[in-house]
């Protein structure tokens, strides 16, 4: 199995329809050995259940805006498990009224949410775990077609993909000095809990069947699978990249 012992770090499974459900499923079934953060109560109690099926070893809260909370995860997980091998990132936010609308009437406190929570975080929690990572340790992240391209209403939250993308970049020359991989999956759209947020979502869905190549929108599972080939060593050479998950849609034009 491809991932069989191996230490998974998932940070952003909410319930089942979460794209990190996806992944530690994928995780799972190669032989990883899992454990879960949760961000606040509420998501505890549906997390609790997935735990459980998955055979997660161990939860933690961890909200990635406190930087008690995130030095306390990262000494728990050290307690527990030593190291990590595979830390995936899937974590976004930002207020509804900055999800509709025009782009230039969002609020300084809104864009500092979204940059925070999105982005930074990702920064956040590479710094915490490093000292966990051994050589050949792999970081992953969710990126969209946002934050390349202009998408309705996807507004702050584009602006904070395409600030994670770079955070990947620059992340990338930093780990990779202790031979550490970090990677970003763009996905397509998903029905999500965090996609119900964005106005017009289902058009988008729609736009996907119609457009991309494969004439279909992807599944948790779909993504699932390329996190498992970035988080394996058949992904040995491959750092700071974003790799699209998206049925071929980025690649089209007029």
């Amino acid at each position: 199995m491809l991932l069989e012992g191996k230490k998974a770090l998932i940070f952003g499974v909410v319930n089942e329809r979460s794209i990190a459900y996806g992944i530690a499923k994928q995780f799972k079934e190669q032989g990883a050995r899992l454990a879960f953060s949760y961000a606040a109560d509420p998501i505890k109690r549906r997390l609790e259940p997935i735990c459980e099926e998955l055979g997660g070893e161990f939860m933690f809260k961890c909200d990635v805006t406190s930087e008690e909370d995130l030095a306390a995860g990262a000494a728990l997980v050290e307690e527990k498990w030593g190291g990590v091998d595979t830390l995936v990132h899937s974590i976004a936010y930002a207020n509804r009224d900055d999800l509709k609308g025009r782009f230039i009437d969002t609020s300084r406190e809104g864009y500092k949410v979204a940059l925070d929570v999105s982005s930074y975080s990702l920064v956040a929690l590479c710094r915490e775990y490093e000292k966990l990572f051994s050589p050949g340790s792999s970081v992953l992240t969710m990126s969209y077609y946002g934050a390349g391209k202009v998408v309705a209403n996807y507004n702050a939250m584009g602006v904070a993909k395409a600030a994670l993308e770079a955070c990947v970049r620059y992340l990338s020359v930093d780990l990779g000095e202790s031979g550490v991989r970090i990677n970003a999956i763009s996905a397509g759209p998903v029905k999500t809990m965090a996609a119900s947020a964005i106005s017009g979502f289902s058009t988008i869905l729609e736009r996907i069947e119609e457009k991309a190549p494969l004439k279909r929108n992807i599944t948790i599972d779909d993504v699932g699978k390329s996190a498992l080939y970035l988080a394996s060593d058949l992904s040995s050479g491959t750092t700071g990249e974003v790799i699209f998950v998206d049925s071929g849609y980025n690649i089209m034009g007029v």
